[in-house]
C-alpha cells in the first residue's frame, strides 16, 4: 500500500471510531479502537520509512506474528473440532457395546478421559459403574492404549482417584489372585467408589505385604 492508501484507510478508521463513540450501543465495540491503533501504526511505520516506500505486510514483524498467531489458533481450533468428532465416533461405538452387555471386551485407545465424559454425559450425570470398571480392568491389566508405560503414567494425572485406586487394587488382587476375574473381583469396584483413599493404601499395603524380603546384608 502506498502512502495515499494508508491516509485513506487511517481516516476511514478514525470516522469509524468517532461515530462509535457517539452511539451507546457501541461504546463496547473495541474492534474499531483496535482497527483505528492498528492503522495508526502502519502510518508511523510508513512516515518512519525512507520517501516513496510501500507498505507491505510481508516485511511487517508486528503483522506477521499476528497472521501466524492466528493461523495457530485456527490450527488448534481445527484440531479441537477432530478431536471432538473423533471422541464422539468412538463414544457411539463403546455405548452400542455397552447396551449389548460387550463393554469388557473391547480395549481402550488414546484419549479414555474424554469418553468416559461423553459416555457419563449421554446417560446424565451420574458415574457410569461399567465405564469406570472397564478403564480400571484395562489400566490394571496393560489393555489396549495402557500397555505402554508412558500412558499408564499420563493416566495417574488424568483419570479421577476413585478409577485409579480401583485399577491399583485390581493389579495387586489379580497378582494375588490369578484366576479371579473382573466380575469375581466387582467388590473393588465399590470399595474405590466408597472410600478411595483408603482403596489406594490397602492396594499399597498389598504390595509392600507380598514383596519378596530382602534378605541381602549381614543380620545384626
Amino acid at each position: 500500500m502506498d502512502a495515499g492508501t494508508v491516509a485513506r484507510a487511517l481516516e476511514d478508521a478514525r470516522f469509524d471510531a468517532r461515530q462509535g463513540s457517539r452511539h451507546e450501543h457501541l461504546a463496547d465495540d473495541t474492534r474499531g479502537r483496535v482497527e483505528l491503533a492498528e492503522w495508526e501504526r502502519i502510518d508511523r511505520l510508513r512516515a518512519a520509512a525512507a520517501p516513496g516506500t510501500v507498505y507491505d505486510p510481508d516485511t511487517d514483524d508486528v503483522a506477521q506474528a499476528e497472521f501466524a498467531a492466528e493461523a495457530a489458533a485456527a490450527a488448534a481450533r481445527e484440531a479441537e473440532l477432530r478431536e471432538a468428532a473423533r471422541v464422539t465416533v468412538r463414544a457411539d461405538e463403546l455405548q452400542a457395546l455397552r447396551e449389548l452387555g460387550t463393554l469388557e471386551q473391547t480395549e481402550p485407545r488414546e484419549g479414555a478421559k474424554p469418553l468416559g465424559t461423553e459416555l457419563t454425559r449421554r446417560a446424565g450425570a451420574y458415574v457410569q459403574a461399567d465405564v469406570d470398571t472397564w478403564l480400571a480392568h484395562a489400566l490394571a491389566a496393560h489393555l489396549g492404549h495402557y500397555r505402554d508405560p508412558a500412558a499408564r503414567e499420563i493416566a495417574v494425572g488424568l483419570l479421577p482417584p476413585p478409577l485409579l485406586a480401583h485399577a491399583a487394587l485390581l493389579t495387586e488382587l489379580g497378582r494375588l489372585v490369578p484366576a479371579a476375574g473382573v466380575v469375581r473381583l466387582a467388590c473393588a469396584a465399590g470399595l474405590a467408589t466408597a472410600v478411595p483413599e483408603a482403596t489406594a493404601d490397602l492396594a499399597a499395603f498389598l504390595t509392600r505385604a507380598t514383596e519378596p524380603a530382602d534378605t541381602a546384608g549381614s543380620p545384626e
